[in-house]
């Protein structure tokens, strides 16, 4: 029985309007950029990030408007701002794809290469477009009565709103100079403590902290409140709970407890948190994934159904009778997948032959499917992208253990594969939200194609540099606790120089040594950590080089305090690959977390977002809980109609505070290697920079301005 109801969109489809216009897409590439490093940047720090459509579509109108007063241009179409948000929204889903999964060759042992960041960037964002194409008419046509879409509908009525001189980006724009200003003053100028904590002495292992940041404050405002009131239980059971329970029976030990090599009596709470609760958050969050995977088998098995069945209808349409039922033809994506298998088979840095690329793209359609159909169901939110993942990188590492495939490379190709798997499902969820925003606006789909096309493309080329630029900014080289062993550098044939702040003082070339997991529980390398070393002419291990992103060092050598990425998911996949082709896991603390996640699903809770608040440090879960709280009192207070949530001027600032909190952050982390500048910005002098209650004032000033905001309502222009 068909599910089609009757449509009317905004703009009619005879209608002949300026659409997929240059400067158009220019926007929307630009903005794509922008909001990809600042969603790069939040899914490093909490492993995930927020729609960036919206704030996008609202910042089209006002610039748009803006240009229009100034050099005397006409105005712009609603098609016009639909290719921005279309085009711009590419960078927050690749973004998440590659935050989720590259980050994990660090921790690996592996350096991140720019290439190939960029080739995996590029493969999963054309693949998750191009298999979007055969699916629009079944998901957004035919299933338009089905699938609500939500964040797509919100959007398009944003872009209707502003075409009627509702829409303003006054909200987005107050919240991006807040965000970006606060981080300045209390990262770059250190004028307050980031991270306010307070130990328990009468409760030992517990402490309540807060990384009190504006962008952690806005994902919580738009994330909604039950999800962040989960996410911060799942903060209180780890720090509250799990640390002081280790510590409490763990404590009279005179032997250290696998997997750490120092008594628990001689932890401080973080370090038994990275040697124990770690793994129990890492079962939980893989669990939580493939349980929400799971709960979707329906869903999926219908998708590919659906999917294969739209295969043979696809094409019918490329030059259909009204300019909104044009699509790309089906030449675009026969042809386009075929040179996306011979991209992946020729490239040297992937090792995988024709089945191994017939394979991924075969996951890609499968998984662009059921993202699609989800993200129409319940949300780009709530879309288990992560479950999708880590299904794609049990199975791919399952198959490389049976085939034999466990030397170190092989790591790399299995995280490969899983990355382009995870960039194509992320993308093709947004690309089908995109798309639906343009069914009820009136766009041209052939149009709306072609710009995704130009949006994944120019933030694929991007984020890779960025990923980088990040993680340099905060590595750290430590000459400490070095292994006093000698290597033979006849096999070392890699150099560079040292890096960051300590690059200012010592010019010399190193040999590059990579010691991976298996290298350091067997031979010469015994006792040695995994990880990046840079070796003398002599032989002798002069630095560490301690990742930005999940590095176990927060201070230089000579005290320097150093913002490190936890990067979550991406410790998780390293985690099942390493775990899998070594066999080498504690299974225990894993099956543990895997049991707490079972437990709550039982209760009725939904366990991934519970299972993310272990994972993560309390203090990255309670400034997303605050902001939950503003949202959920302010809609009570304002009586805004849950339809109209989205689209409140809470969310739009909350927009903002996450991009500029973000892009502040981007540019002192690229400022951090200057240690010059860096140390004129350092006014940690200054009497109250270290009072934890001084740290509160700020950021309960931006707390109340947000309620005060998301409290009122849109005025129209």
């Amino acid at each position: 029985m068909s599910t089609t109801k009757e449509h009317k969109p905004f703009v009619a489809a005879s209608a002949k309007l300026p659409e997929l216009t240059p400067i158009a897409v220019l926007m929307g590439a630009v903005l794509g950029i922008i909001f990809g490093a600042s969603s790069l940047y939040l899914a490093l720090k909490v492993g995930m990030t927020v729609s960036a459509s919206i704030p996008v579509a609202v910042l089209s109108i006002t610039l748009f408007r803006a240009f229009a007063r100034m050099f005397g241009l006409r105005k712009a179409t609603i098609l016009e701002n639909n290719i921005v948000q279309t085009t711009g929204s590419a960078g927050e889903s690749i973004a998440f794809g590659v935050a989720v999964t590259m980050p994990a060759l660090l921790i690996l042992g592996f350096d991140m290469e720019v290439g190939r960041i960029m080739l995996v960037a590029v493969l999963g964002g054309l693949l998750g477009v191009l298999m979007m194409i055969p699916l629009r008419n079944s998901l957004i046509v035919e299933g338009h009565g089905e699938l609500t879409y939500p964040e797509g509908t919100a959007c398009a009525e944003v872009l209707i709103s502003g075409e009627k001189g509702g829409a303003t980006a006054a909200m987005v724009f107050s919240g991006f100079f807040i965000g970006l200003f606060y981080k300045i003053a209390n990262v770059g100028m250190k004028l307050w403590n980031d991270t306010p904590e307070k130990a328990f002495s009468f409760f030992k292992g517990a402490a309540v902290s807060g990384e009190i940041s504006p962008e952690l404050l806005g994902v919580g405002y738009i994330i909604c409140p039950r999800i962040s009131a989960v996410m911060v239980a799942g903060g209180v059971l780890s720090s509250w709970v799990l640390i002081p329970a280790i510590m409490l029976f763990g404590g009279g030990l005179t032997q250290p407890l696998f997997p750490a090599t120092k008594l628990i009596s001689q932890m401080e709470i973080m370090e038994v948190w990275k040697n124990y609760v770690l793994y129990i958050g890492a079962g939980a969050v893989a669990a939580g994934g493939i349980i929400s995977l799971g709960q979707s088998l329906p869903t999926i098995i219908k998708s590919a159904a659906a999917g294969l069945k739209s295969l043979k209808k696809a094409g019918v349409k490329a030059s259909g009778a009204t300019r909104t039922e044009r699509d790309l033809s089906m030449q675009w994506v026969v042809f386009g997948s075929l040179g996306l298998i011979a991209m992946i088979v020729l490239s040297p840095s992937l090792h995988m032959n024709l089945l191994g690329a017939i394979m991924i793209v075969a996951f890609g359609f499968l998984f662009v499917t059921v993202s699609s159909r989800l993200t129409g169901t319940i949300g780009s939110s709530s879309n288990p992208i992560s479950g999708m993942t880590v299904a794609t990188l049990l199975i791919t590492s399952l198959i490389f253990l049976i085939l034999g495939w466990t030397s170190p490379m092989y790591r790399v190709t299995a995280l490969s594969v899983a990355a382009i798997v995870c960039v194509a499902a992320s993308n093709g969820g947004t690309t089908s939200q995109d798309l639906k925003t343009g069914f009820l606006v009136g766009a041209t789909p052939r149009a709306q194609q072609l710009s995704l096309l130009v949006g994944a493309i120019t933030s694929a080329l991007v984020i890779g540099y960025t990923l980088n630029y990040l993680n340099d900014a905060y590595t750290i080289y430590s000459k400490k606790d070095l292994p006093r062993i000698t290597l033979d550098t006849s096999a070392l044939s890699v150099k560079e120089h040292v890096g960051g702040p300590e690059g200012t003082r010592d010019p010399k070339e190193y040999f590059v040594k990579h010691v991976t997991a298996a290298e350091a529980a067997s031979g010469t390398l015994t006792g040695v950590s995994p990880g990046k070393y840079l070796i003398d002419d002599a032989g002798h291990f002069a630095y560490l080089v301690d990742p930005g992103i999940n590095g176990a060092l927060k201070t230089r050598d000579d005290g320097t305090k150093v913002e490190k990425f936890t990067a979550p998911k991406a410790r998780l996949m390293s985690l099942i690959i390493d775990g899998i082709l070594s066999r080498k896991l504690p299974w225990s603390l894993v099956l543990l977390g895997v049991a707490i996640a079972l437990v709550l699903e039982l209760c009725g809770i939904a366990s991934l977002p519970f299972a993310v608040g272990v994972y993560l440090p309390l203090s990255a879960s309670t400034p997303i809980f605050a902001g939950g709280m503003i949202r959920w009192i302010s809609d009570r207070r304002s009586k805004r109609k849950e339809e109209d949530a989205d689209t409140s001027p809470g969310v739009l600032l909350a927009s903002g505070l996450i991009a500029g909190g973000s892009i502040a952050g981007i540019g002192l982390a690229l400022l951090a290697i200057n240690e010059g500048l860096a140390q004129k910005l350092d006014f940690s002098s200054f009497p109250l920079s270290g009072s934890d209650l001084w740290a509160m004032v700020p950021f309960t000033l931006m707390c109340a301005y947000l309620y005060k905001v998301g409290a009122s309502k849109l005025k129209s222009r």
